[in-house]
């Protein structure tokens, strides 16, 4: 079909867009007036809930490193492997397109990147904290 100006196009729900992708969906079964998800299911069990990998603080740091900021990421779940946290390492300098290191058990990534590692972390299943300034 080819567009003219002045040609329209019929909403009223005719065949000419081909197959409705909705026409199967059904609300037969479900409960009236509840959202998908929300509370006790049907047999009384709640749903469960996303539960966290742990609790990671990420500051930004500026003292002893001769006016550099620097974003740092501690206080890891003591059984997170280290060749984990090496890994996260990476992962984590790419998605923030910055350069690190992993000292210990603490990640520094240069320059502030508190917003992207946060978000990562989050993806992860991580609670990252913003900590300190």
């Amino acid at each position: 079909m080819s567009a003219r100006k002045g040609s329209k196009v019929s909403t009223d729900g005719g065949g000419s867009f081909g197959v409705n992708p909705f026409a199967g969906l059904h609300t037969a079964g479900l409960p009236r007036g509840r959202r998908a998800g929300a509370g006790p299911g049907p047999a009384g069990q709640a749903t469960p809930s996303k539960k966290s990998m742990g609790r990671v603080e990420v500051r930004r740091e500026k003292t002893g490193r001769g006016g550099k900021t620097v974003t740092t990421l501690r206080e890891f779940p003591a059984h997170l492997p280290l060749g984990t946290l090496e890994a996260m390492t990476l992962d984590l300098k790419k998605t923030c397109a910055c350069g690190g290191t992993l000292k210990g058990r603490v990640i520094e990534l240069q320059g502030d990147v508190r917003d992207r590692a946060c978000a990562e972390l989050d993806a992860r299943g991580f609670q990252a904290v913003r900590a300190g300034g």
